[in-house]
């Protein structure tokens, strides 16, 4: 994990949690018609598209003031590991309880609201850490799975006025996102890949070993024919040399 991904996680959510409330005034303003334009209505064909933006809307203002804080703190834990990613499994989430709604919810009602998307990521990050096998996401799984654990209530059939399938195929998604998204086992993992998720950059090549120089040799030098090693002269004018000394010692 690093600041840096941590302040682009938070900027996100922040950003996409003031484009939700800024829908909904819209929203509120027009008196809710965008809920029915563009909410899901399970088995029509035409209206498939549209599990995309149902997320994005919500029913009146007590609805959209309850997903604020969940929505935007979940999304910020699954959003911290890298912003491409999250959106990958927005997008995975965003289809998987859509098309839950879709196909098995009764009625003709339109249904809209980021709670899908809530439990999705509810689902991602407790699941994340163990798909991973990182340390420190399962400790912040485990964090978010204790402050949000009674969120899982509204997923129970028969709870009057929730898209409680709207839930539940968020919350598979989530999972499946997780399985997904994997990650391969980190650089410098300990024993049977886990990590502990604080420090993932790679270790840095070592240094390749210098090169020995190559042996250098001197060349011998050749001793011509007929000189003697070590004199540099030759037989005869070594003679001529001893002759002539003795000449000189006998003043001749």
């Amino acid at each position: 994990m690093s600041v840096r991904k941590l302040r682009d996680a938070l900027v996100l959510m922040g950003a996409f949690v003031a484009l939700l409330w800024m829908l909904q005034v819209f929203n509120w303003a027009d008196g809710y018609r965008l809920d029915v334009d563009f909410g899901i209505l399970p088995h029509n064909v035409s209206r498939l598209p549209e599990i995309f933006t149902a997320p994005f809307l919500h029913i009146s203002w007590q609805h959209i003031e309850g997903n604020t804080v969940p929505l935007f703190v979940l999304g910020v834990l699954a959003a911290y590991r890298g912003i491409k990613k999250f959106l990958l499994m927005t997008l995975i989430v965003a289809v998987v309880s859509g098309l839950a709604v879709w196909l098995f919810q009764s009625g003709s009602e339109a249904t809209v609201g980021a709670s899908g998307l809530i439990f999705g990521y509810f689902g991602y990050v407790v699941a994340r850490g163990f798909f991973d096998r990182n340390l420190l996401d399962i400790g912040v799984g485990i964090v978010a799975g204790l402050l949000y654990w009674t969120i899982l209530q509204v997923a129970i059939p028969g709870t009057p006025g929730i898209s409680w399938i709207g839930h539940l195929g968020g919350l598979f998604g989530g999972l499946l996102a997780a399985w997904l998204l994997r990650e391969r086992p980190a650089v410098g993992a300990g024993a049977g890949g886990w990590t502990t998720g604080i420090g993932r950059g790679a270790a840095s090549p070592a240094s390749p070993p210098r090169s020995a120089a190559p042996a250098r040799t001197t060349p011998a030098r050749t001793t011509p024919a007929g000189e003697h090693p070590g004199t540099g002269q030759h037989p005869g004018s070594r003679a001529a040399a001893d002759l002539l000394r003795e000449l000189d010692e006998k003043g001749i």
